[in-house]
């Protein structure tokens, strides 16, 4: 039984879906996250849900959190690896 069947998902509520993020140049991140769980630190290059340019989070350490709805996590200049998006 699922006590919390009936309340609503939002940008604050647990990850119901978590899924492994395979960096990629080309491949979208699909669904978009609500965030990004970094296992293992280093830099990740992403693009964010309405952003025209990617950004570096820079030498974020390990068990880190990014609070941020993604479209794309690069392959080119992302260190960090063991990365779960927050579906």
């Amino acid at each position: 039984m699922d006590k919390f069947a009936d309340e609503p998902d939002d940008l604050v509520a647990p990850s119901t879906a978590p899924y492994l993020i395979i960096p990629s140049d080309a491949v979208e991140l699909s669904p978009i996250p609500k965030g990004i769980y970094v296992g293992t630190g280093g830099d990740v290059v992403l693009r964010g849900k309405d952003a025209t340019a990617d950004v570096t989070y820079r030498n974020l350490g390990d068990g880190s959190y990014i609070a941020v709805r993604a479209r794309f996590v690069r392959a080119t200049g992302t260190t960090a690896s063991n990365l779960i998006a927050e579906a």
